[in-house]
């Protein structure tokens, strides 16, 4: 297969890529020109030199883009993080000739893990024991339960929810998962539903956990209705986004017993505002929109945007092209 001639590459690594990884970029390309830029003041003062030839941009972001859209030159926009739920403020994108990629798995890892956390803090109340040691307390009246034979709902099933499913599987967890294709299974997942089936999953599930993109279908998907078909034992863990969740209503829910507790990483606004009365439930677990921290991103999404670099030269499918239209 012949290799294509690309233009202007340019890397907005922004101290997020270091250099051995922008070195692993452009070894992949040897023959063609990558330029880095350290900042966005760095992209604006170059920006006319640099917009007429660019062809591909990696890790740009997509504020900068939004005119490059339109130039007959560009051609890819490679993102450095999973969600790309800002098309919905522009709409005009989604005909756009740009090919955008994410980097859907590069954090599935560190939030499956976190989503455990959460789960494991909620069950064995560790939160409560971690304010019973501040205080120097023998804290002794506490009813502790067991993650194993539970069932965990996943609504979204993706390369997050799908890593997740495995984890919970190794814990002798029932999984249900919900997506858009119920047709594309997972060997993890015992029962799998189209977007028809939340309720199912709601009155089902032990533990229902957000896992899906943020778009005008998926916005206050979960309101009063649905908290109420959840069991008043279960619990409710975001780490997706905090739009998914029609927040008034969880606060309720949780104050009147509607469900048992949540883990919630994520939030309507951000940074949640002190005066949330969220802060203050003991039957919530916050931990400020950290779940997909982890050493190895950095790695894992230069693995993702050196392969796809590769098959962008040889006219190969990319890998995480997004659907536009869709969101996701």
């Amino acid at each position: 297969m012949s290799r294509r001639e690309i233009g202007t590459i340019v890397i907005y690594s922004s101290g997020f890529l270091k250099d051995h990884h922008v070195k692993a970029i452009r070894d992949a390309v040897p023959d063609t020109e990558v330029v880095e830029i350290a900042n966005l003041e760095e992209w604006r003062a170059r920006r006319e030199e640099l917009a007429p030839k660019l062809e591909v941009a990696l890790g740009l972001p997509h504020t900068e883009i939004i005119d490059l859209a339109s130039l007959p030159r560009f051609r890819w926009l490679q993102q450095t993080f999973a969600g790309v739920d800002w098309l919905g403020s522009y709409p005009e994108l989604a005909t756009s000739h740009f090919v955008l990629t994410n980097a859907s798995g590069v954090a599935a890892i560190p939030i499956a893990e976190h989503v455990l956390t959460l789960m494991f803090s909620l069950a064995r109340c560790v939160y409560r024991f971690a304010d019973a040691q501040r205080d120097h307390t023998w804290y002794k009246s506490v009813r502790l339960n067991e993650l194993d034979g539970s069932t965990v709902g996943i609504v979204g099933l993706g390369a997050i929810g799908e890593k997740l499913a495995e984890k919970a599987c190794g814990l002798n967890m029932r999984v249900i998962g919900l997506r858009r294709d119920p047709a594309k299974s997972s060997r993890h997942v015992e029962s799998m539903l189209g977007p028809g089936g939340l309720p199912e999953l709601l009155e089902l599930s032990d533990w229902v956990v957000m896992t899906t993109a943020l778009t005008s279908e998926t916005r206050g998907l979960i309101g009063e209705p649905e908290l109420r078909g959840m069991k008043d034992s279960a619990y409710l863990i975001n780490i997706a986004r905090g739009e998914l969740v029609q927040e008034r209503f969880l606060i309720r829910a949780l104050q009147e017993g509607w469900i048992a507790g949540a883990g919630l990483d994520v939030f309507e606004r951000e940074p949640l505002p002190a005066d949330s009365p969220l802060w203050d439930m003991q039957n919530v677990v916050i931990t400020s929109h950290h779940s997909g921290s982890t050493p190895y991103y950095a790695d894992r999404a230069t693995s993702i945007i050196v392969e796809n670099v590769r098959r962008y030269r040889d006219g190969k499918p990319l890998k995480n092209v997004i659907d536009k239209v869709l969101g996701y």
